[in-house]
C-alpha cells in the first residue's frame, strides 16, 4: 500500500476542521437543545391543560345525562 499525500492531507485538514468547528458549534446545540426541551415542555402543559378542560366538559354532560336519567329536566337548577 502506497502514502498518497493528497488523501492524508485532505483526511488531516477534515479532523482539525472538525475540531476547530465543533469549539464553535457547541454554544449553538446548546441553544439548539434547549428551545427543543421549551417548547417540548410547552407542548405537554398545553396538553395538561386540554385534558383537564376534556375531563371536566365530559363530567359535566355525565352529570347532565345522570339528572336527566333520575326524572329532572335539563336546564333546571337542583335547590
Amino acid at each position: 500500500m502506497t502514502f498518497h499525500l493528497p488523501s492524508f492531507l485532505l483526511g488531516y485538514t477534515a479532523g482539525a476542521g472538525s475540531v476547530m468547528l465543533s469549539k464553535h458549534l457547541r454554544p449553538l446545540l446548546v441553544e439548539l437543545a434547549t428551545a427543543t426541551y421549551r417548547f417540548g415542555d410547552m407542548v405537554m402543559s398545553r396538553t395538561a391543560i386540554k385534558q383537564e378542560d376534556l375531563e371536566d366538559l365530559l363530567a359535566e354532560a355525565k352529570a347532565r345525562a345522570r339528572r336527566a336519567a333520575n326524572g329532572h329536566s335539563q336546564g333546571q337548577a337542583e335547590a
